[in-house]
């Protein structure tokens, strides 16, 4: 019996997919995974069986939207077998030399602000890529992204930071 995915192009369709897998395993580590590397690898492993689903366009939302719901389900089980205590909210880790203020301010958003704010800032996608990511419609993403940006200013309230949020800015995209 022959894999679905074999033959037309295939392997190179899936080459081109996989090539995203360091920025899959840095989402994951971003995001707080237990173990990064083993769920990136698993993203890439459903990527190959479900790689007609794949988009050929830009495969990133749709590797981090895999990697988002495997993340999900690894605190849930972490939740479910207390062998370790599940936070309330991921800790991501900070890119290293991120301001402090930044970092608190971010560290007391809301999950969904955080993550529309990260899928921009550190994962580089677009509104529209991010949406994608998040399986949200384009506008409400982009709602949600100002939105974030003004909770995250207010946090901040100091004007020498708004200098870190200048690459947070929907406008003209």
């Amino acid at each position: 019996m022959r894999n679905h995915n074999e033959g037309n192009g295939a392997e190179a369709r899936f080459r081109e997919v996989f090539s995203h897998l360091g920025a899959v395993t840095a989402y994951a580590r971003r995001r707080g995974s237990r173990d990064a590397d083993g769920l990136a690898a698993e993203v890439m492993t459903i990527a190959w069986r479900r790689l007609a689903d794949v988009p050929s366009d830009d495969a990133r939302p749709w590797l981090y939207a895999t990697a988002r719901n495997l993340l999900l389900a690894e605190r849930r089980q972490a939740a479910r077998t207390a062998a370790v205590a599940a936070p309330q909210h991921a800790v991501e880790s900070e890119p290293p030399g991120l301001d402090p203020d930044l970092a608190g301010a971010l560290r007391s958003l809301s999950a969904a602000d955080r993550e529309a704010l990260l899928l921009i800032a550190w994962e580089e996608l677009t509104p529209s890529e991010a949406a994608r990511a998040l399986g949200v419609n384009p506008t409400a993403f982009r709602v949600r992204l100002l939105r974030a940006r003004r909770r995250l200013r207010a946090m901040l309230d100091e004007p020498q930071h708004a200098s870190h949020l200048a690459h947070l800015d929907v406008e003209g995209t």
